[in-house]
């Protein structure tokens, strides 16, 4: 079985809903609130993939905990910019390696 992207739009609000164990509201709320956005079809029904249902446990932790949704939202924000540094860094990491390696090979 191939591997799913996980950016792909699968699940219907009701769906997406029980995934998390929220009211479908509060994910209308998060929506309305910038927390995330859905995917929509052509006939404008919410899509929701595999990554959006990671932020909206993350926000529903995070509303558990207490956090407002402005504090949410900047929380998801920070996340985000945090998860992009690290692949960046990632790919430097191995970028070095590589060179390394070349460097080694050339030296021998």
């Amino acid at each position: 079985m191939p591997h799913r992207d996980s950016r792909t739009p699968l699940y219907g609000i009701a769906v997406a809903a029980q995934l998390v164990d929220l009211p479908e509201a509060t994910l209308r709320l998060f929506e309305s609130k910038g927390l995330l956005t859905p995917a929509r079809s052509d006939g404008g029904t919410r899509r929701y993939s595999d990554d959006d249902i990671d932020r909206l446990r993350r926000a529903a932790r995070l509303r558990e905990d207490g956090v407002n949704i402005a504090g949410i939202a900047r929380v998801l924000e920070l996340q985000d910019a945090n998860d992009h540094l690290q692949v960046q860094n990632d790919g430097l990491r191995d970028a070095l390696d590589g060179r390394r390696g070349t460097d080694a090979t050339v030296a021998d």
